[in-house]
């Protein structure tokens, strides 16, 4: 299909005509304060933001001490020309780089050659299927000791859940712990299954998302599909120690980034939506990816996002992230 004959220059330079019309109406207003500015626009702070989104991002609009500058038409068109640039010889670079990898796609299960290496041993660990899952879980928990570490992204939708639940509880009886990381998700669809498994002492937090299963018990076992994701077979055993220390780090790493919720213990599940919604703006979410993650409405969302600005006394998403950062909230 042929591209349609551009209007204007920001046309031209492949933007929407609605971006252009936003770019012509903000240019005379540009050092004047972003509620002057909003106000000027019949809008309000937070919708200036989204309707200067694209040209925030290639710096053609910026927001500084509260203030919108805006680049006229030569600086804009001279800055479009440098990222184009800069841009082009980021895709020469990759594309170097693939060509470059193309080689060893005949090498993929490459090893060392005959005397290169000696006192060569296999890693102690299989890969399986069948059992009866709950059976097995119970058994090797009995075999091993130390804390229980669990990532349960779609547990609570499994029948066995109850059982489960048990094996946990009888463990934690003994004098060990479990600690257990969920999707934000499982506070909405399975809070009756959260607030039991605290209630039989189960340390709880959540992330806005979960990878794969995984659960790993003490420095000794560790248990995850093959490949990696939300099915019970396939599944690694793995028993060597240093796969399973690390594996214990990447738990860690993320069981200090998750939420706490404390309301479990009162039979409650509301997570901290604050810090949540802050994870989820660092990793560059859209408003309604943020939605379906959280489980709250897109007008939930864009009014908490407000909220945040005005609590952190910022203009912007980055400087919401920046600040929230500075304050030790991330």
């Amino acid at each position: 299909m042929a591209r349609q004959a551009p209007s204007s220059m920001m046309t031209a330079l492949g933007f929407p005509a609605s971006v252009d019309r936003t770019y012509q109406r903000v240019l005379a207003q540009s050092g004047r304060e972003v509620l002057w500015v909003a106000s000027a626009m019949l809008s309000s702070p937070e919708q200036l933001m989204v309707e200067l989104r694209p040209l925030l991002e290639v710096g053609i609009v910026r927001v500084q001490d509260s203030r919108v500058f805006v680049d006229p038409p030569a600086e804009a068109l001279a800055r479009m020309v440098a990222r184009t640039a800069d841009a082009s010889a980021r895709a020469g670079q990759e594309l170097a780089g693939l060509a470059a990898a193309i080689p060893f796609l005949s090498v993929s299960s490459a090893r060392p050659g005959p005397g290169e290496v000696h006192d060569i041993q296999p890693l102690d660990g299989e890969i399986s299927s069948g059992g009866q899952p709950v059976g097995l879980i119970a058994a090797l928990i009995a075999q091993s000791k130390g804390d229980i570490l669990w990532l349960r992204p779609d547990a609570w939708r499994i029948p066995r859940e109850d059982a489960m639940r048990q094996v946990v509880a009888d463990a934690i009886a003994s004098g060990r712990r479990s600690r257990a990381i969920y999707p934000v998700q499982a506070l909405h669809e399975a809070k009756a299954t959260l607030v039991a498994r605290a209630q039989v002492g189960e340390q709880i937090r959540v992330l806005p998302e979960l990878p794969t299963r995984m659960f790993i018990l003490g420095s000794t076992h560790a248990v995850l599909p093959e490949p990696l994701g939300f099915v019970d077979e396939p599944r690694s055993l793995v028993r060597q120690r240093g796969l399973v220390e690390a594996l214990t780090l990447l738990f860690e790493l993320m069981w200090e980034r998750a939420s706490t919720v404390p309301e479990l213990d009162l039979g409650e599940a509301r997570p901290d939506l604050r810090r949540l919604l802050l994870l989820q703006l660092a990793d560059g979410a859209k408003d309604e990816q943020i939605a379906r993650t959280l489980g709250i409405s897109l007008r939930t969302v864009r009014r908490r996002i407000a909220d945040l600005l005005i609590e952190l006394g910022v203009d912007s998403r980055f400087q919401a992230g920046v600040e929230a950062v500075r304050r030790g909230w991330l």
